[in-house]
């Protein structure tokens, strides 16, 4: 598609929407505010691209399998991977993100203010509720100014939280791949006590042979009001997800004789992981001064995780045990700067990660000697600084600075092949500006210019030339992103964003394969610009629609692919300037309407347009592009005291074939994961007021 015929599309669908809306004006959106900007404030006075998920939409009829089922209609936003839980999500914003092979990169994962990204910039969401989720917010491109290390982009979670009247709940649902869900939530309000709970339990056969999963979440939260504007909250998150086995990636002429098999080694060495998790954490802020707040976080992660890995010529397994905390302290203050009002925010974060980490011979399942033992340890330091400067009554200034220091250091514990211990200290300073002006009561404008850093995690700085310790030639990726955009209403019932970005990034991390295992190292340069457009209308008090469009153009600027010998010396052996990068998506379009009858019912039809991707650096491995309808009805029956609401839904309703993940420059040519064609959904949700 090219940039004059998606302008021309953009066009038409506006053209669709405008007449209803003028014709229901009477039916108004709300403002929101967002959080995730560590600032709070209004959408419209914020100077970056940000959307936001209500929990109606996350959770309403949904089969609440993955987060990206509720996150398809965020521009720019590309994920993949929804049934395959051993390699977790794989979410890209404007092209951070795409490289990953296993959980999320490039990305900081937020939930309650509290990071789910470690301190090495690995990020994993399989601890992640949708049905326990109350709001998401998505700031679109590069925010480590606010975030640090791996802030590509921003997904900030919240969860639910008790209503004024106290609940129990239970959620039942069942549909075709073996899929089962049992979930019960309550919660509640009294004077100075807020409390929610989630427990979910969870399996699914899966499309493809040996894509057996298993999930057991728990999701708790207590705020408590401590009198005179002072908080607490208390958050908790257990996961155990006992089984998730791995299918693998498979060849093009196995994909379309075969499409729900799986990769034959990936059977026969039981390929898949284990992972069970527990987060603890806790917020504290009060007032602090005139017109100031202070706001302190910590918390506590442990995560235990085994692998079995089917890499050839010699297949290994993987036993991981970390251990993770942070601490942040914030100060945040609204006064003025001479006559002018003003906010400040200062504040500084440490994070800590220590990973036990083995490997051992897997011998067809079965755990052999082992091979590999190193203790990790990785600390982030940042501090940072925003603020926030009103010009006049409709312009606001935003300035933010960030300083960040990672170390990493191994302990090498298996001296049979060497001591590969060492250490390595990156860091970096982050700043961004921006500009909000409300050019009317309806309609305001922006521009930015903010930038982002990336370390590669403690497995992207595995040494190609083998054993353990660093590899000594990668270093972080760092991106400038500038835009524009304007944002606000069409008459009452319309809401829209437009956003228009160039961001240059130097020395992207890239992967490439060495003998069936993913190394990285940095290509030279990319170049990415794009455009992002977004519209919310409420047509009528029950017809309610949603367009997203994006076009971007995702370019390796300088890029020299290297090879290297067994003494890490490094040969160039192609030039792939020019090409565009692996795993990114030009066009994305997403288009939903949502009607709600005043009886209760409702019905929802989304369609979802995801262009084609190269699965490699050469782009020699095309993937063609492919649209999913899917469809959802549900219904809400007041009982007494209770509601009892049943639902249904079909998932890839034209009975598309497509993939649902691309392993990008995969070993053996082994790039694609099919996805399952149509397949139903039902369940019924009772809910008791108490």
């Amino acid at each position: 598609m090219t940039l004059k015929k998606f302008f021309k599309n953009l066009t038409v669908l506006c053209a669709l929407i405008l007449p209803v809306t003028v014709l229901a004006q009477e039916t108004e959106l709300e403002e929101m505010v967002i959080e995730s900007t560590r600032l709070s404030r209004t959408m419209g006075s914020s100077p970056l691209s940000i959307s936001v998920i209500s929990q109606e939409d996350l959770q309403l009829g949904r089969q609440q399998l993955a987060l990206d089922e509720a996150l398809a209609s965020v521009p720019g936003l590309f994920m993949q991977n929804r049934y395959n839980f051993a390699q977790d999500l794989r979410v890209s914003i404007r092209g951070f993100g795409a490289r990953s092979a296993f959980g999320i990169r490039g990305i900081k994962i937020m939930v309650d203010g509290i990071p789910l990204t470690v301190a090495d910039g690995q990020g994993q969401v399989d601890s992640i509720d949708l049905g326990a989720t109350r709001q998401v917010e998505v700031i679109r491109g590069p925010s480590s100014a606010l975030y640090g290390n791996a802030a590509g982009g921003v997904i900030s979670i919240t969860s639910e939280e008790g209503p004024e009247t106290p609940f129990v709940s239970m959620r039942v649902t069942g549909g075709e791949l073996g899929y089962q869900k049992l979930a019960v939530k309550a919660g509640g309000q009294t004077d100075q006590l807020n409390y929610f709970m989630s427990l979910s339990d969870s399996q699914i056969d899966g499309y493809r042979e040996h894509s057996e999963a298993k999930n057991t979440q728990l999701t708790g939260r207590l705020n408590i009001d401590l009198g005179m504007e002072r908080d607490l909250l208390f958050i908790l998150n257990h996961t155990d997800q006992p089984l998730s086995n791995d299918p693998g990636g498979i060849t093009l002429q196995q994909a379309t004789s075969d499409r729900d098999s799986a990769y034959a080694r990936n059977v026969a060495y039981d390929s898949g992981e284990s992972v069970k998790q527990t987060r603890l954490g806790a917020i504290y802020s009060t007032p602090l001064g005139n017109n100031g707040k202070l706001t302190a976080t910590g918390y506590i992660d442990g995560r235990d995780f085994e692998a079995k890995l089917p890499q050839f010529p010699v297949a290994d397994a993987v036993d991981l045990n970390r251990k993770s905390s942070g601490f942040g302290l914030t100060y945040a203050h609204e006064g003025y700067l001479g006559q002018l009002p003003n906010r400040v925010l200062i504040g500084f974060d440490l994070d800590d990660q220590d990973d036990d980490r083995k490997r051992l011979l897997n011998n067809q399942g079965v755990l052999g000697p082992l091979q590999f033992d190193q203790t990790e340890q990785v600390t982030s330091k940042g501090v940072f600084a925003q603020n926030e400067l009103s010009l006049s009554d409709n312009m606001q200034l935003t300035l933010g600075i960030r300083y960040d220091q990672i170390d990493f250091s191994v302990s090498d514990h298996f001296l049979a092949d060497g001591d590969d211990s060492g250490s390595r200290e990156l860091d970096d300073i982050s700043p961004m500006i921006g500009l909000a002006y409300q050019l009317s009561a309806d309609t305001s404008l922006y521009s930015s210019i903010s930038t982002s850093f990336e370390t590669p995690t403690t497995t992207e700085f595995a040494n190609p030339s083998g054993g353990g310790g660093f590899n000594p030639t990668i270093g972080p990726q760092k991106a400038t992103n500038y835009e524009v955009g304007a944002r606000g209403m069409l008459h009452a019932s319309t809401s829209y964003q437009l956003a228009i970005f160039k961001i240059d990034v130097e020395d992207e991390l890239i992967s490439y394969d060495a003998n069936g295992r993913n190394f990285f190292q940095n290509a030279g340069s990319s170049i990415r610009t794009g455009i992002e457009f977004s519209a919310t209308s409420k047509m009528t008090d029950r017809l309610e629609s949603t367009v997203s469009l994006s076009y971007g153009e995702f370019e390796f600027d300088k890029f020299q692919e290297l090879s290297f010998d067994a003494m890490g010396n490094a040969t160039i052996t192609n030039d792939f300037s020019g090409q565009r990068i692996p795993g990114t998506v030009e066009e994305l379009a997403f288009i939903e309407l949502k009607y709600k009858d005043p009886s209760g019912w409702y019905s929802a039809l989304d369609l979802t347009y995801t262009g084609d991707q190269f699965a490699d650096n050469a782009n020699t491995v095309n993937i063609d592009s492919y649209a999913l309808a899917n469809w959802r009805l549900g219904a809400d029956y007041q009982i007494g005291n209770s509601v009892l609401s049943p639902f249904v839904g079909i998932n890839n309703l034209s009975d598309q074939d497509y993939y649902s993940n691309i392993r990008i420059n995969a070993f053996g040519g082994r790039y694609y994961e099919p996805a399952p064609g149509r397949n139903v959904y039902a369940g019924v949700e009772l809910r008791l007021d108490l």
